[in-house]
């Protein structure tokens, strides 16, 4: 193996396994110290610390060893593809390929290029030779096999890892957010710190429940949750992928329902368990149909040349198109060289409709995962943990995993799949923020917030933006991190009050806190400063959405609401996020008591908003610009594992064009500025209004809600999706369980007592036959017995001299008897 994958996967391997030896320090070791001890914390802080450290030192070891190709601001256009994307720098990324390439070998993919090339451009490959040459060196990834489980045939189930740039970005964003959530909670969770915690929710015959804190149990389950989400990450296939979803999910279920005595979060994690099995009940299906026809789960192709996911559907370990039959029915699966693979003398494929069920199925996984229409209603229900299992799950663990994986299993979804994804966030991303307009629970318009934000990641893939839907990703999980740890911050200053008509001028109690929160809300508002177009994080990566929305919209107008729908929820979102601040920190106090008793959080709740404040701000800003010129969305276009330097036209039903993302002539390009204008249009107007109604109060809400009663009643009821949910499935079942239960009454028990009336009977007249024929029968045998041995009493006495004298006159009378019966 190249030294450089071997460093890489031993570096994030370590970050990977140190919270796990955490958990197990946390949860068996330390649970002995004593209650009112901060081991445990600290402990879990120094785990998931030096996994940052990992994690940052081996991005840095690759750009290094790469010398920092990711970055280059030439390889943004097109060249980027032809550097890393064609079949010799595919190959690279292939297990047996990690290494320096020989001379001869690049002198050969630079020739190649070359050859392609039109005569004008004979020149600029000429004097750029040297650096393309560099460049085409550069592995787009690295794989490899930490243990094979088993094998079968052909078959094969390994835990494998899978290491690119974005694999090393994902590990440093979690290791960090999570370290700094990890040091909040250590000031946030400090009430656990008890022999006796009373919970003030729970009430009792004889008062409020108390049991003994759990402060060395929280952090243990945020060690096991961040294990979880880095296995997810680093996993080399599917299968690996869905094991630790999987434990995703058992994680969420814990921290969620932390405080279980509380009917809520009992009832919450519940039901944030049961919606997400919905979902990974299609992903089981999608699992197996690739089972089924690829016969590997391996996302890269494995050490001896056996072809992976990836390559069998686009070739090239997923560089190309699809090799679909003439007919549109049929997708033939290619080997590691680019050729059909055959099985029984015929290619070997999958059929198109399979195909489309099989990323359907994957994707259905997704929408659990992610609160996705229609199983969004989770996740504001998931509101019932502790503000920092909040901040954990909204920003880089389990609601991130979705779109990761959307992502990250890009190169097998059709473009009839894209589109399902794309409405079901364009959906989502709606329905998420009108409800956040009317929330009042400062954490419930976040988690509403982190819905909506979900709908446009995902948006973003189903419309082709795969490098703007996991930009977004990155960058919504710095400020989301932030905002939820400064909704902590005001609960805690607060006394644990978390709704927001209770608040108000909170800014001057909580300078440090109000100010990050503000940072949060402009990043995730989209607003920057016109003309320059300078802003925060939210604002790049939210304009290449709405850009690649424009252009995708532009070559499909029937899909036009995939366009209009983000672009005006953008406008919503920044309403209802400056709703928030200003109900929150500005004006006056709307009750006094809570305002007279909040303080600003200590210092080990404010250091880590400051930093988060820091990236929220500026992840996106480089030395060679901002946006998708910055360094962080080219390290996520450098990943990119389907090209899209051209245009697409889907071979299926669908007949859809997806749009070219590269280049200075490509569609998103094209369209850029018009949509950048747009969306900072509509993100100003939302602003404003909210300005208008929450801060110089010109227009009186009550008096809103009161004119559109019916509208402020369908969203506070939450569309009411839980009501159709109840409705659908809830009541029937509650109904086929009645019947079952009076079934089960008035029939089954009723044959039951029948059964059991007549055993008696049966019994009763068993019992007087036994009695009376079979016991008296052996009675009578008995008695005769017995008087026989009565009578013979009288012969047989036990006397010896009686049995001597009877055996004398016996002799005596036999030979008497002898003697008579002589002749004479």
């Amino acid at each position: 193996m190249h030294q450089t994958g071997e460093v890489l996967r031993n570096l994030l391997t370590v970050a990977w396994l140190l919270p796990l030896c955490g958990f197990v320090a946390e949860i068996y070791w330390l649970r002995w110290s004593h209650r009112l001890s901060k081991t445990a914390a600290y402990c879990a802080v120094a785990c998931i610390g030096i996994g940052f450290l990992c994690s940052a030192s081996a991005m840095l070891y690759w750009a290094c060893k790469t010398e920092f190709a990711a970055f280059h601001a030439e390889d943004h256009g097109g060249e980027r593809h032809e550097a890393t994307g064609h079949a010799a720098a595919a190959h690279l990324g292939a297990p047996e390929h990690k290494g320096d390439v020989p001379a001869d070998a690049v002198a050969a993919v630079a020739a190649a290029e070359v050859g392609h090339a039109e005569p004008h451009e004979h020149a600029k490959h000429d004097k750029h030779d040297e650096h393309h040459t560099a460049k085409a060196a550069v592995p787009k990834f690295y794989s490899g096999t930490f243990y094979e489980l088993a094998r079968f045939g052909s078959l094969r189930l390994s835990l494998d890892w899978y290491i690119d740039s974005l694999t090393l970005l994902m590990f440093t964003m979690v290791t960090f957010i999570a370290t700094c959530i990890h040091i909040f909670a250590i000031g946030y969770m400090k009430d656990e710190l008890t022999e006796e915690y009373e919970d003030h929710e729970v009430h009792t015959s004889h008062g409020h429940f108390s049991r003994p804190g759990r402060f060395h149990r929280f952090f243990a389950y945020l060690s096991l949750f961040s294990f979880s989400m880095l296995g997810l990450v680093l996993a080399g296939n599917i299968f690996q992928v869905f094991i630790f979803w999987e434990l995703v999910g058992i994680c969420s279920y814990l921290l969620i329902g932390f405080y279980i005595e509380r009917k809520s979060a009992c009832v919450a994690a519940n039901k944030a368990f049961i919606m997400n099995r919905v979902g990974d009940f299609g992903f089981l299906i999608g699992l197996m149909i690739l089972w089924t026809w690829c016969g590997t789960f391996q996302f890269a192709d494995g050490p001896d040349a056996t072809p992976g996911l990836f390559t069998m559907v686009r070739g090239e370990n997923g560089n190309g198109t699809m090799d679909v039959s003439e007919d549109g029915k049929q997708v033939f699966l290619k080997d590691t060289s680019g050729h059909r693979i055959e099985q029984n003398g015929r290619p070997k494929s999958i059929g198109y409709l399979l195909l489309v069920a099989a990323g359907c199925g994957v994707f259905a996984g997704c929408i659990g995962k992610s609160a996705q229409f229609p199983l969004q209603t989770w996740l504001p229900d998931a509101m019932e943990g502790p503000t920092p299992v909040s901040a954990l799950v909204h920003s880089a663990t389990m609601v991130a995993a979705g779109v990761y994986l959307a992502g990250r299993f890009y190169p097998v979804f059709t473009p009839e799949v894209l589109l399902v994804i794309a409405y079901v966030g364009c959906i989502t991303l709606f329905v998420a923020a009108t409800i956040a307009i009317v929330a009042t629970d400062i954490k419930r318009v976040l988690a509403y917030s982190t819905i909506s934000q979900l709908g446009y990641m995902m948006l973003a893939i189903g419309v082709a933006g795969w490098g703007a839907g996991l930009f977004h990703l990155i960058t919504h999980a710095f400020f989301k991190s932030l905002m939820f740890l400064c909704s902590g911050s005001v609960i805690a200053g607060c006394h644990h009050v978390q709704e927001m008509p209770r608040m108000g001028g909170l800014r001057r109690k909580m300078p440090i806190t109000a100010y990050t929160m503000l940072i949060g809300v402009i990043a995730i508002s989209g607003l920057a400063i016109p003309v320059l177009n300078v802003g925060f994080s939210g604002f790049y990566s939210k304009d290449a959405i709405v850009a690649s929305a424009l252009a995708y919209s532009q070559l499909n107008p029937v899909h036009t609401l995939l366009f209009v729908t983000p672009l005006v929820t953008a406008g919503i979102t920044a309403f209802y996020m400056f709703r928030l601040w200003f109900l929150t920190f500005s004006g006056t106090p709307r009750d006094q008591h809570v305002y007279d008793h909040c303080h600003e959080s200590p210092w080990v709740m404010t250091i880590p908003l400051m930093l988060l404040s820091l990236l929220a701000a500026g992840c996106a800003w480089g030395c060679n610009g901002a946006g998708e010129n910055g360094p962080l969305y080219q390290l996520i276009a450098f990943s990119e594992t389907v090209p899209a330097a051209d245009r697409f036209a889907s071979v299926g039903a669908a007949h859809i064009t997806l749009p070219s993302h590269q280049g200075h002539h490509s569609d998103v390009h094209a369209v850029h500025g018009q949509a950048g204008f747009l969306a900072l249009l509509a993100a100003f107007a939302g602003a404003s209004f909210a300005y208008i109604m929450y801060g110089a109060k010109v227009i009186n809400a009550d008096d809103i809600r009161r004119q559109f009663p019916a509208a402020y009643e369908f969203l506070v009821d939450k569309w009411r999706f839980d009501v159709l949910y109840d409705a659908m499935f809830v009541r029937p079942v509650h109904i086929v369980s009645a019947w079952c239960a009076g079934f089960d009454k008035k029939v089954l028990d009723a044959i039951l007592h029948a059964s059991a009336s007549v055993t008696l009977v049966v019994s009763h007249w068993d019992r007087l036959f036994d009695e009376g024929m079979v016991d008296g029968l052996v009675n009578m045998v008995g008695n005769v017995t017995r008087s026989i041995g009565m009578s013979l009493r009288v012969v047989q006495t036990g006397q010896l001299r009686q049995y001597v004298m009877w055996i004398a006159v016996c002799v005596v009378v036999l030979f008497g008897v002898l003697f008579t019966s002589l002749p004479r």
